[in-house]
């Protein structure tokens, strides 16, 4: 079946509709002090709209250059564009740099006086009883373009993995590089690196422990593991696309909770969520684009590049947001199926170049799929994978000596296909799905309402004194 690439008529006049809708709003931001999140939130429907055209014009031309991969879950295995995650990476880039002048409009025109207010004269009294000129945040444009410039960086060794399929052992450490910018500007502009002791351990540590250097190797490893997170849940149509979608709905929501009404105003985290606000509405336009058309039956593949790009967008706003510890929450079945991962990632278990589950042509079903031992494993394995198997954690095979010959590959889509047994590949997207946001809407309990347990107060009811 060739993949469409055009546009019907229908499509076409929702999409000007919505070009034409949220530019008319981005034209009318401009009428008072800006309002960024109104802003962004039309730039976000012009990044849908652009993302949703470009996916489907640039299809054939990404197939005629040799970007195309088979969907071997498909009963004919039909070859369909890859690596489509660059071209909603380029669009997201793009609505980031653009937003720009909207997030300071009010700082650039409005309140400073070298910019809309450079007639308007300061009289000395006004400065002798208290009233200081407006200063412009150097600080949040450092981290604003900081972040920009980490997305920058991970898009193009994205795409460099895409093109050359580096190896996984050799590409781990890529988020690493990426992530320096951000670093560099949370150690120059914010530099705090200490965290509040649970109250059990207070009379022990004291309020705060200074975790030093080590605060910035831990800022590192949630940006190599994020990425490499998104990555490692994959091999299902639109399953890394859904699951960063849900992260950055439940990240949006936590961050409304920083927002009046919701938190008084003004609030000292105010700020920081707005700012992951900013990054995460135009993420959530060109995803869902994307995902209209990743999901099953897929006409594309997202390729490394989306879930580098997305894996980053998390970390960005997570660490420049000063909210790194909440987004792991939401990162719950990523951080166990890494932890799942880990016997076959480290060779104690073989390791497959691919471990999506196993397509089964006759039924058109799913199944868990297998890692053949051809050599049988050392009795401390076997009793490991014995173990696994009486937890229904693993599913093992053995031949007529009792010896293994086979285990399911240690990943959460085939775990859940061996608790589920087997199933079309929609619905086991589906449940994953399902399992994220439920996983999500834990966390965000346990941040706000769980940790009242072992901490004073949860932050939101910090305010600042006006």
């Amino acid at each position: 079946m060739p993949v469409p690439n055009t546009l019907s008529r229908s499509e076409t006049w929702r999409l000007l509709l919505l070009v034409g809708a949220g530019l008319g709003i981005l034209v009318n931001t401009f009428q008072g002090d800006g309002a960024p999140v109104i802003a962004s939130i039309a730039l976000s429907f012009i990044a849908f709209a652009v993302a949703f055209s470009m996916i489907r014009w640039l299809g054939p031309v990404f197939i005629k250059a040799g970007l195309k991969g088979k969907d071997m879950a498909k009963p004919r295995k039909p070859e369909i564009p890859e690596t489509m995650g660059a071209v909603c990476a380029v669009v997201y880039l793009l609505s980031l740099i653009i937003f720009i002048p909207f997030a300071f409009y009010k700082d650039i025109v409005a309140a400073t006086s070298g910019g809309g207010n450079r007639d308007v004269v300061i009289e000395d009294q006004h400065i002798e009883t208290g009233r200081f000129l407006h200063r412009f945040p150097h600080g949040r444009l450092a981290s604003y373009l900081s972040g920009l410039l980490s997305l920058q960086c991970i898009i193009i060794l994205g795409i460099g993995d895409d093109l050359l399929d580096i190896r996984w052992r050799h590409k781990v450490l890529i988020p690493a590089f990426a992530a320096i910018p951000m670093l560099v500007v949370y150690f120059v502009d914010f530099g705090v690196t200490h965290v509040v002791v649970p109250v059990p351990l207070q009379r022990y540590l004291g309020d705060f422990i200074d975790l030093g250097w080590l605060y910035y190797m831990y800022m590192a490893a949630v940006a190599i593991f994020c990425p490499n997170a998104i990555n490692m849940l994959a091999g299902i149509n639109g399953i890394e696309v859904a699951q960063s979608l849900v992260i950055a709905v439940l990240l949006l929501l936590n961050d409304a909770m920083y927002l009046a009404p919701i938190t008084p105003y003004p609030h000292p985290a105010t700020d920081s969520h707005l700012f992951s606000i900013y990054f995460l509405l135009p993420f959530i336009g060109v995803s869902t684009a994307l995902l209209c058309h990743n999901w099953y039956p897929s006409k594309v593949f997202v390729g490394d590049t989306y879930c580098y790009f997305a894996g980053m967008v998390f970390a960005v706003v997570g660490i420049l947001g000063h909210f790194s510890k909440t987004l792991l929450l939401l990162f719950v079945p990523q951080i166990f199926n890494f932890l799942y991962s880990t016997p076959q990632l480290f060779h104690i278990i073989p390791c497959p170049r691919h471990r999506l589950p196993k397509f089964n042509a006759s039924t058109g079903l799913l199944d868990a799929s297998v890692t053949e031992w051809m050599v049988p494993p050392s009795p401390l394995i076997a009793f490991a994978l014995d173990t696994l198997h009486t937890l229904r954690l693993v599913r093992v095979q053995k031949d007529e000596k009792g010896q293994i010959v086979e285990s399911t590959n240690l990943t959460i889509l085939n775990l859940w296909l061996v608790w589920m047994g087997p199933m079309r590949e929609d619905r086991l997207a589906w449940h994953m799905v399902a399992v994220q946001t439920a996983c999500g809407f834990f966390g965000l309990f346990v941040r706000h309402r769980l940790a009242l347990l072992v901490f004073n107060q949860d932050n939101r009811t910090f305010q600042s004194v006006v």
